[in-house]
């Protein structure tokens, strides 16, 4: 199934999470906000969010910083 991360097509399996997309990509969600479809992801709902066909994310990596 194919969904859209940062603007960029990703090929995932059946039954993936926004968790499973996030370490796909070489992040930790730890670090990591995500928009869905539009909306704010709680970071407690990585690991139960199921993609479907079609969905754009957006994944921004937290940097701490001063």
């Amino acid at each position: 199934m194919r969904v859209v991360a940062n603007g960029k097509p990703r090929e995932v399996g059946p039954g993936a999470t926004v968790e499973d997309l996030i370490r796909f990509v070489g992040l930790d969600p730890q670090y990591v906000i995500v928009e869905h479809n539009g909306e704010a992801l709680e970071r407690k709902r990585y690991g139960e969010a199921r993609l479907t066909e079609g969905d754009r994310l957006e994944l921004v990596r937290a940097v701490a910083g001063g």
